[in-house]
């Protein structure tokens, strides 16, 4: 076979591989979806909605792997290394693709820019200032006033240094001029567990993995983050209106996919996750555990978390936060 041969039949082959006929084909066996927290938090429950009926749309497998570690970065690593052909997809939220790149930098295992596709932003996630039952505070100002008597003493949770969980509560420092203890785990499961056992006093999450415990009497809700009350915690007051007019900070997740993925596959993934999510079915479960179903175009989803990125660099550097 002569040079040229070679050529065309390399670009030959290529075009094939990129041809609207590859996303048809698509999936033709598993896929797995990696969570790079544990099972429990809020990325990990969106996830199992999605996995499910994925699984039905295509007749084959969706798997959801739990990859936890060092605030994300261990699954994600996972997923910038592996082969992007579509069968290995993430789950990421705010964190992992608009947080840990400023906040970790050159500590990152693997290099931020360019690591992912971003695929479909899947929901967004308000937060609520969550309270073991046995603290002394009801309302936002009592958990101010108390935190200004004992500065360094009231504790709170997060799913690790740097998520949004931490940054919610370091924000909620900065605009109050308080000094919490700040107590990292490994994931927002593992963080929730531990506050309603009365091991740390507050966190920060989102509705989606802490509305079933407000509701169940083992945490109290506190405030909302967002801008607007939540309809399913109607009676619970959103921090600005609270006495911290501004204060808006939330969460979100969507799938991303190893660089170099297809066009035609990410495409196929986002429109599918799309219909999913427009179904009455899938929309009342996201709503009913506190998310917003969204289900965003690839380009809307990469330029959500460019704007992320660059909000949360800026607190980053402007705060001299660490992932300490």
């Amino acid at each position: 076979m002569t040079n040229l041969v070679r050529i065309v039949s390399a670009a030959l082959l290529a075009a094939a591989l990129s041809s609207p006929a590859l996303a048809q084909q698509y999936p033709a066996r598993s896929v797995t979806i990696v969570v790079p927290f544990p099972p429990g938090g809020g990325t990990d429950t969106g996830t199992r909605i999605i996995a499910m009926k994925l699984s039905q749309k295509w007749g084959q497998p969706v798997v959801v792997e739990n990859k936890p570690g060092a605030a994300g970065m261990i699954g994600a690593d996972y997923v910038s290394k592996a082969k992007p052909d579509g069968y290995t997809l993430m789950m990421g939220n705010i964190g992992t693709q608009s947080i840990n790149p400023p906040l970790y930098g050159k500590l990152l295992p693997y290099k931020a820019e360019g690591a992912f596709a971003p695929v479909t932003l899947v929901a967004e996630l308000p937060m609520v200032m969550l309270a073991n039952p046995k603290l002394a505070a009801k309302t936002p100002g009592e958990v101010i006033a108390l935190a200004k008597a004992s500065p360094g003493r009231i504790s709170y949770s997060s799913s690790g240094p740097g998520g949004s969980m931490h940054l919610a509560g370091a924000l909620f420092e900065i605009a109050t001029n308080t000094d919490l203890l700040h107590v990292p785990y490994k994931g927002g499961g593992p963080a929730i567990s531990d506050l309603i056992a009365g091991h740390v006093d507050l966190s920060f999450a989102t509705i989606l993995e802490s509305s079933g415990h407000v509701k169940g009497g083992r945490l109290r809700a506190i405030a909302v983050t967002s801008d607007k009350r939540w309809p399913t915690l109607p009676d619970v007051p959103t921090l600005a209106e609270s006495g911290l007019p501004g204060f808006n900070t939330g969460s979100w997740i969507g799938i991303v996919a190893p660089a170099a993925t297809p066009r035609d596959i990410v495409d196929k993934v986002a429109r599918d996750v799309h219909d999913i999510l427009a179904t009455p079915e899938v929309r009342d479960q996201f709503l009913a555990q506190g998310s917003t179903p969204v289900g965003s175009p690839p380009a809307e989803f990469a330029a959500l978390i460019d704007k992320d990125h660059k909000r949360y660099a800026q607190i980053i550097r402007e705060r001299k936060l660490t992932a300490e």
